[in-house]
């Protein structure tokens, strides 16, 4: 089988496909991405010639129809419809608007022509499931004859100690269907059939179910060494600091990283808090404490607390880019930075291995 990346960035997408178990081999024989870096990344990670800078809304029919494949993998921007977002416009945001011409324009005409693909997997942030995109991608696929199960899902339930929530949704043409999916499931799952994992229960607002002994302690995907760069600076400390979601090496849990880590305190990812001796409420009270009486150099009350960043090679392994035994290359010339932003707009390689599995088993 055949397969294209849409939105490809860094390839998790095409590695989570490389290492799944399917009944038949499945290649990627072409990415799309508008970001130059992404392609470079990709490019050294799985060779020259698939990964390509192109504007997604200037794809036609008759271009995908040629390359004859049978899957489509799609990570559409998350902007429009993510709620770290206040200023979200879903559909009519312009970032939504190459996705929409492929389902709008592109798959049925693909389906005119009889050169439509058989299966899909699109992710996107949780909050995609309420948008008016999601609605017109529903109803366009099974007015086309697909049959779709969508799911809401957090690494959390595959034993990864990370709450990223992200919708995604699995499509193949009738009269394929999917295994254990409820007949009448209009809404997504919180939980992929077959799997084990318990339906996930959001902590914000209710006591979370997910099993602890599950879950490995962040020390775990921690590097060996410790990292010089990743400390925190005094100025965002003194001024933010009391905004970090911050974790042990104890925690089973870190919150979800975004494009925006290092550049971006609240809700941005968690930071590690090295010395697990001192406890993090009182030493930070205090330094509000001795910062509110203007007391010179305040912020090295935070020293003991030895707060820093994750590398970007810990958010790899969180990730699941790369487990033990596995190696990612970054490419010369990619900033840290820029690292982070593209680690930030990937997936989460585990999950979406398991997903694209469940999508290849018959009912």
């Amino acid at each position: 089988m055949r397969a294209l990346e849409f939105y490809s960035g860094i390839g998790g997408l095409h590695l989570a496909l490389s290492r799944s178990n399917l009944p038949i081999p499945v290649t990627v024989i072409h990415a799309f991405d508008w970001d130059q870096n992404a392609c470079d990344v990709y490019s050294a990670n799985f060779g020259s010639g698939i990964s390509s800078k192109t504007d997604i809304s200037t794809l036609n029919a008759a271009y995908l129809a040629s390359l004859k494949a049978e899957l489509w993998l799609l990570s559409p921007a998350c902007q429009p419809y993510t709620v770290l977002n206040p200023s979200a416009k879903g559909e009519l945001d312009p970032r939504a608007k190459s996705f929409l011409h492929l389902v709008q324009n592109v798959l049925p005409e693909l389906v005119r022509l009889d050169a439509h693909p058989t299966h899909f997997l699109v992710e996107n942030v949780g909050g995609f499931e309420t948008s008016s995109t999601r609605d017109l991608l529903i109803s366009t696929l099974r007015d086309l004859g697909y049959t779709t199960a969508e799911f809401l899902l957090t690494p959390l339930q595959f034993g990864i100690p990370n709450s990223r929530l992200r919708y995604y949704l699995l499509a193949k043409k009738s009269p394929l269907s999917f295994q254990d999916f409820p007949s009448d499931g209009n809404e997504a799952l919180h939980y992929l059939p077959g799997h084990g994992s318990k339906p996930w229960i959001d902590s914000r607002s209710l006591e979370s179910n997910i099993d602890d002994d599950s879950v490995p302690e962040i020390r775990e995907y921690l590097d060996a060494d410790p990292v010089v760069d990743c400390r925190v600076p005094d100025k965002v400390l003194c001024k933010w600091g009391r905004l970090f979601d911050i974790v042990l090496p104890s925690s089973q849990r870190t919150c979800c990283f975004t494009r925006g880590y290092t550049q971006l305190v609240e809700r941005a990812g968690s930071i590690v808090q090295m010395n697990e001796n001192q406890d993090t409420t009182t030493v930070f009270d205090e330094f509000l404490d001795a910062q509110s009486a203007n007391k010179p150099d305040a912020v090295r009350i935070l020293d003991t607390l030895q707060l820093r960043y994750f590398s970007t090679e810990e958010l790899l392994r969180l990730f699941c880019f790369t487990p033990p035994g596995h190696t990612f290359v970054w490419p010369p010339g990619i900033s840290r930075k820029t690292k982070y932003r593209l680690i930030g707009n990937s997936v989460n390689v585990k999950v979406v291995q398991e997903l694209i599995e469940y999508l290849f088993r018959e009912r």
